[in-house]
């Protein structure tokens, strides 16, 4: 592991922790499903994150090569989007409903 990529690593996580404890923290002041989706979306993004250095490092508790692996880096790292268009659509439905 380069430099660049150390500092890159570093930065995601410094970003990813502070995004997922602002997250955690309106989650307990809010009900809108709109929201809720938006900060899972964050912390499944944070999870991805931590999934990666984890994978990076060798630390992984699923081998390198499996298709295990891939099923779940391949889910983690479309999950925060699927997240942020479900939010994003119940905000539509939200918005066009109160229009008509």
């Amino acid at each position: 592991m380069d430099t660049g990529q150390t500092v890159q690593i570093i930065c995601r996580l410094i970003v990813g922790t502070a995004g997922a404890f602002f997250a955690i923290l309106l989650w307990a002041r809010t009900r809108d499903t709109a929201w809720m989706l938006v900060i899972i979306g964050v912390i499944t993004a944070y999870v991805h994150t931590v999934y990666e250095v984890l994978a990076i490092a060798g630390i992984s508790s699923v081998n390198a090569n499996s298709a295990a692996m891939s099923f779940l880096s391949i889910v983690l790292s479309n999950l925060p989007g699927v997240f942020f268009i479900a939010a994003f659509a119940v905000i539509v439905a939200r918005k066009y409903r109160a229009a008509v």
